[in-house]
């Protein structure tokens, strides 16, 4: 069954920004739930928890009868420690001083709500940095980049030149991993630039 509408459960620019790459039309509705980490819950049980739970939030708001709830939800895991989006300069700094020179993965879970039910899609992507120095760290938090981005970094902007190496799917580390989400969409019947929706 094909849907009449998306609903994007996020705030995030840059998970918009690569639904219109794909030439998806949505609607955006962030989410607001309780994101506390469970006690000894794994980093991939945490991620798709967060995604699932938005996309029932929105649902509640937006009948998936007329329309399909798309949500997603990524974090940095470093020696098996979530970094979510930093708080303050100093626990961005922390962040940035973990990750320096190492090796870390970054998990997004991305979940379709229909009227038929959810479909969930883990993605992970392996990154490391160049060693940073604190002069570095503190050049980057200056900018008004790192405050709204899991790990306290963004890809796609000045902090593209920390990355070393990129194992997996850039755009996964960007908020929204396209490949993954277009086979979610495509085969939930929902219309992308590659694919019309098929007919009832």
């Amino acid at each position: 069954m094909s849907q009449a509408c998306l609903i994007l459960a996020s705030a995030s620019p840059r998970r918009k920004a690569l639904l219109d790459q794909l030439g998806v039309s949505c609607t955006c509705a962030p989410a607001d739930i309780d994101e506390s980490h469970w006690i000894d819950e794994r980093p991939s049980d945490y991620v798709q928890r967060m995604a699932q739970e938005k996309a029932q939030a929105i649902a509640l708001l937006y009948p998936p009868v007329g329309c399909a709830v798309l949500a997603a939800d990524t974090i940095v895991v470093i020696a098996g420690t979530i970094l979510g989006k930093p708080i303050d300069h100093a626990d961005a700094l922390l962040m940035l001083t973990s990750l320096s020179g190492r090796r870390h993965s970054v998990l997004t879970a991305v979940c379709l709500l229909t009227v038929e039910g959810i479909v969930c899609e883990l993605v992970e992507t392996q990154v490391e940095f160049l060693p940073l120095s604190h002069e570095v760290c503190e050049a980057y938090l200056a900018t008004d980049e790192p405050w709204d981005k899991a790990g306290a970094y963004g890809i796609q902007g000045l902090a593209g030149a920390f990355v070393r190496s990129i194992e997996g799917s850039y755009t996964n580390v960007v908020g929204l991993p396209l490949c993954e989400t277009w086979q979610l969409l495509s085969a939930n019947g929902i219309s992308t630039a590659l694919n019309a929706a098929p007919l009832d």
